[in-house]
């Protein structure tokens, strides 16, 4: 199959995820695009005797039914809405019993658990059950990915909200992007035993907290926090106010578990480590970097989804060429649609991971040649025009998504973006020195802790600024696209312009 056809086939199949995510199309519709598909095929092959007129009429037909496709998986996902008992228990206070199946996710007042139902007990009887819930509980006892527990509270159901930008926020549909629709927000969770759920992923975790208690002895907070950021994601220890910081300085996308995170970061890596020792040395290091990211945040679904993307830009970095990796880019993110359809609406850190690696891979080395006048050491220019030119290239869905600008984001990036690898570097020889002794971690925390402070302060005295974000509460849809349709123009004509000098 020609490049021509795949991609048009490939956008025929990402249009129907697409469309079906908006509208509550059914069978009718799958029947009735498939049938059409079928009728034009037919015309082709009987009535049409230029050749290129017949593969115009099946290019069309393909188009179409893989269309349908493309409707037909989302349709079957999105199926299963609930369980009719717990349908009708809505609103009602229920005691349940379930494993919790997903590490638990900490905020400042509370934490959210993601719990896996097994049976619910009404008048001395249980019945089996087999959905998940979110529950919203007391930081305190602390609970772990693979706790059987027992959960008592208001089952409700998952409502959209607005954001503190006055977006509205689909939570229903973010949460059934994992199957999940139903909360207990205020529970009371008990704990009745441990060692359930995956043994591997169950382990991960467990090796996860054991890695952060080993940096929290020996770097104070907020500085710990934000390790704990930098190097697995755990971005809620940071606190409320030191997070905004981060948000309003255009830099949070280092210690948010997203692609965005896996993809900048990496790179960075991979730039910083190039500048002191070989190619082939320091690619190996930044997937190893990524595959140590993964690992040690628990290999979840998401994260995994951000190293696959990160790991191609390293791979178009190393090889040079757009057009292996643009086919393997596209197979990557057709394969995770096809695995959960709802990604490609509902999923912002697919999202985000995808356009972070279009930008790194297309739209960075274009845009080094206006940095020139950035220092080569540790290859801040590289650098800088990385994570410029991808903050650039997701700035209109961020626009879109979240409404919030930052102004002072290139100039907070030049300054902390170069640190960050040593900084990460360091961390992580804190903390595996942490499990050998005490002692071996001091020196490296020191290091760490002085890196870490240095980011803090930037960060806090360029979000005191009165100018340092704003928020953008209108930014249309079409206005994105347009955006975007502008910057494939700028590419496609820069890649015309390469063609054109190799073939002088």
């Amino acid at each position: 199959m020609n490049d021509k056809w795949f991609y048009i086939l490939s956008a025929g199949f990402i249009l129907g995820v697409f469309l079906r995510s908006f509208f509550d199309w059914g069978w009718p519709v799958i029947f009735l695009f498939s049938l059409l598909s079928l009728a034009i095929l037919l015309y082709a092959g009987i009535f049409t005797s230029s050749k290129t007129i017949r593969n115009a009429f099946i290019l069309s037909s393909l188009f179409l039914f893989i269309f349908a496709l493309g409707v037909f998986r989302f349709h079957i996902s999105d199926q299963a809405t609930g369980d009719p008992l717990l349908e009708q228990r809505v609103g009602e206070k229920i005691t349940v019993e379930g494993v919790i199946i997903d590490e638990p996710d900490e905020r400042e007042r509370n934490v959210k658990l993601t719990i896996a139902l097994e049976e619910i007990f009404e008048n001395g009887t249980s019945t089996t059950l087999d959905s998940k819930v979110l529950a919203t509980t007391e930081l305190y006892p602390k609970f772990n990915y693979g706790d059987k527990v027992k959960v008592v509270g208001k089952l409700q159901k998952p409502k959209k909200f607005e954001t503190d930008t006055g977006k509205e926020f689909d939570y229903i549909s973010y949460l059934a992007k994992d199957k999940i629709y139903y909360q207990i927000s205020f529970a009371d969770v008990e704990l009745i035993s441990r060692g359930h759920g995956k043994f591997i992923r169950r382990n991960l975790f467990a090796l996860k907290r054991s890695f952060l208690e080993k940096l929290a002895r020996v770097i104070p907070d907020p500085e710990s926090a934000l390790m704990g950021g930098l190097l697995l994601g755990t971005k809620q220890s940071l606190g409320k106010e030191l997070k905004q910081d981060f948000i309003d300085t255009g830099i949070v996308h280092i210690v948010v578990l997203s692609g965005y995170n896996v993809t900048i970061v990496s790179d960075a890596i991979v730039r910083f480590f190039g500048y002191f020792l070989s190619g082939m040395v320091a690619f190996s290091l930044g997937i190893i970097s990524i595959i140590f990211f993964v690992v040690m945040t628990g290999a979840g679904a998401t994260i995994v989804r951000a190293g696959i993307m990160a790991i191609l830009v390293l791979i178009a970095r190393r090889i040079g060429r757009t057009y292996e990796i643009t086919r393997a880019l596209a197979l990557a993110g057709i394969a995770m649609i096809i695995h959960n359809p709802w990604i490609l609406v509902f999923d912002i850190s697919f999202q985000l991971s995808f356009l972070a690696t279009v930008g790194l891979i297309y739209l960075a080395p274009r845009f080094e040649k206006y940095v020139r006048f950035l220092p080569k050491f540790w290859d801040i220019r590289g650098i800088f025009a990385a994570t410029i030119a991808t903050q650039l290239f997701v700035l209109p869905f961020i626009l879109y998504k979240m409404g919030t600008l930052s102004l002072v984001a290139p100039i907070v990036n030049l300054l902390v973006l170069p640190a960050v690898p040593a900084t990460m570097f360091f961390g992580f020889l804190t903390g595996v020195g942490g499990f050998i002794t005490h002692a071996l971690s001091v020196p490296f925390a020191w290091i760490s802790y002085g890196l870490l402070h240095y980011a803090i302060v930037v960060v806090k005295f360029f979000a005191d600024l009165p100018f340092a974000a704003v928020a953008a509460k209108s930014f249309p849809l079409i206005l994105v696209i347009l955006i975007y349709a502008v910057i494939g123009w700028y590419l496609m004509i820069g890649k015309s312009k390469i063609k054109n000098q190799i073939a002088k």
